[in-house]
Order: C-alpha cells, then sequence, then structure tokens
C-alpha cells in the first residue's frame, strides 16, 4: 500500500516471530484493550481520520469486536470511510477446509465485521462457513456472493476456491461480486470470473496481498471493478512466480522448497505491485 502511495498506520494484530506456516512460531496477540489505546493516543492527536480500514489475521474475538467500534467511529466521522476485511479463518487442503483461528471468531466475523465490512475478500472455505452453505458450483458461488452483499458489503471477491476451469486443472478460479447504486436510486450487479495459473507451493501472505492490492486498484480505478480485479490477480501472479523461481533455485534440484525459501518475494516484485502488466483478464459474467 505504501509503495502505491498510500499513507498507512500499521497495527499489528499478532506480534510473532514468524508467520505460522513454519513449525514454531512464538509471540504475543493484541487484545481488545491494547488495540483500544492505540487508537486512543492516534485520537488523541487528531489523526484518526481515514478513507480506508483494511483487517486481516487476528485470534482474539474481544480485539476483533473493537474492530469493529472503531470502524463505526471513523464511519461516523468520514461516511466515505471504505471498510475492506479479509475474513482470515481458515482453507481448504486435498478438498477439506479446516480453521486455523479459534472457532469462537466465527461468529464475530459473520455477525458483527461482515455487517460493517464495504469490501469483503473470503476465500471459498470462508464464504462457506461465513452464510453456511457450500459452494460446488459457480452458480452456488454467485448465490453465496449475494447471501454476503444481503449481509452488508458492496463488493465481494472470493480469492480462491477449488471450481473446475474450464481452461484446466492447473487454473485457479476467483469470482468477484461488485454491487453499486447508480444515480437514479437502481442497483446493478456486476459479477466477473478470474482464472489464473496455480502455483504449485503453499504460500502464507498471499491473502493479505490480495486483499492490500484489492483496497489499492478499487481505488485507483473506482468505476471498473473487472481492470481492478484484473490487475490484483496480475500483480499476484507476479509476485508468485517470483517467489516460486527464486525458492525452487534456493532449494536445488529435486529439493521441496522450505517455509523460509517460499516467503514472499515482496521487495523485489516493487515493480510489479506498483504497475502490474496485466497477465490475467476477468471475464464478466
Amino acid at each position: 500500500l505504501q509503495v502505491l502511495g498510500f499513507e498507512v498506520d500499521t497495527v499489528n494484530s499478532v506480534q510473532f516471530s514468524n508467520h505460522t506456516g513454519y513449525a514454531h512460531w512464538k509471540g504475543q496477540v493484541l487484545n481488545s484493550g491494547e488495540l483500544h489505546e492505540l487508537y486512543e493516543g492516534l485520537k488523541l492527536n487528531k489523526v484518526n481520520r481515514y478513507d480506508y480500514v483494511l483487517t486481516g489475521y487476528t485470534r482474539d474475538t474481544s480485539f476483533l469486536a473493537m474492530v469493529v467500534d472503531i470502524v463505526q467511529e471513523l464511519k461516523q466521522q468520514n461516511s466515505n470511510l471504505v471498510y475492506v476485511c479479509d475474513p482470515v479463518m481458515g482453507d481448504k487442503w486435498n478438498g477439506e477446509g479446516s480453521m486455523y483461528v479459534p472457532k469462537d471468531l466465527l461468529p464475530v466475523y459473520r455477525d458483527k465485521v461482515v455487517p460493517v465490512a464495504d469490501i469483503i475478500t473470503p476465500n471459498q472455505f470462508e464464504a462457506e462457513l461465513l452464510t453456511g452453505r457450500k459452494i460446488h458450483t459457480e452458480k452456488e458461488a454467485l448465490e453465496v456472493m449475494d447471501m454476503l452483499h444481503a449481509m452488508g458489503p458492496e463488493t465481494v471477491v472470493i480469492t480462491s476456491s477449488d471450481l473446475h476451469s474450464s481452461l484446466g486443472n492447473d487454473y485457479l478460479i476467483a469470482l468477484g461480486s461488485h454491487r453499486k447504486t447508480k444515480a437514479d436510486g437502481t442497483r446493478m450487479t456486476q459479477r466477473i470470473r478470474v482464472e489464473s495459473p496455480k502455483v504449485d507451493a503453499v504460500f502464507v501472505g498471499t491473502g493479505d496481498l490480495f486483499a492490500a492490492m484489492l483496497l489499492a486498484w478499487t481505488h485507483k480505478h473506482p468505476n471498473n471493478f473487472k481492470v481492478a480485479c484484473e490487475k490484483t490477480v496480475s500483480a499476484m501472479q507476479h509476485v508468485l512466480q517470483r517467489t516460486i523461481k527464486s525458492a525452487k533455485a534456493q532449494a536445488g534440484e529435486g529439493n521441496k522448497p522450505n517455509s523460509a525459501q517460499l516467503e514472499l518475494r515482496m521487495v523485489q516484485s516493487k515493480k510489479d505491485i506498483e504497475n502490474p502488466e496485466i497477465i490475467v483478464k476477468a471475464t464478466v459474467l
């Protein structure tokens, strides 16, 4: 976000030695009192005027509830504030979904967080958790996105799914749905499908990167959801391809790259993040 020209005030929801894709990690989880204290400091200096709030990984229900209070307060000051929420809860491995945060976060996301969010970026498993509905087909995915719209957000992007791609098994499908109210009060929904090449590795942090990119590109292309998604997914591809190439070189011929070697090559991808060449096209549904 900073590379793309945004002034960012960062609050770490967790302070860990490393991400949780490693075998071990140590550190602290921020609670609601600590978050509130940090926000109070910003407020006392009258610098708590924001255009965007972006949240991702957290492990504490009280922290999440405090996020909702803060977002509501910020929206009272700036009715145009956009809250981008990546409801990080879990994922699917080999077709089986499991949560990697405490289960009591789900009702807080579903009942409190999603209703105040403007843009949400769940993966398929998280979209299923939030709506209580399984997705087997694209039609079901679109219905689930409509259910998520009905909860509050105007933009819903299912960042990854195990839906079958017409391009073959080596492609991953993301789906986006953007609702907007026209000047005459009528509402229209634009839906898109993006199919991007799968990269055969487990990366950590891709969801964070996706949500940040989507925030940036929807800001820069407010009236072109398709292009915003194409730039987001293309930037992701550039970063992942560079990462896997570098990881394989470090691991050596025939060896599987480890967590350290698979750390996203963010700095090395600075130019691609700033100005991604569109290598993945979106289809308007």
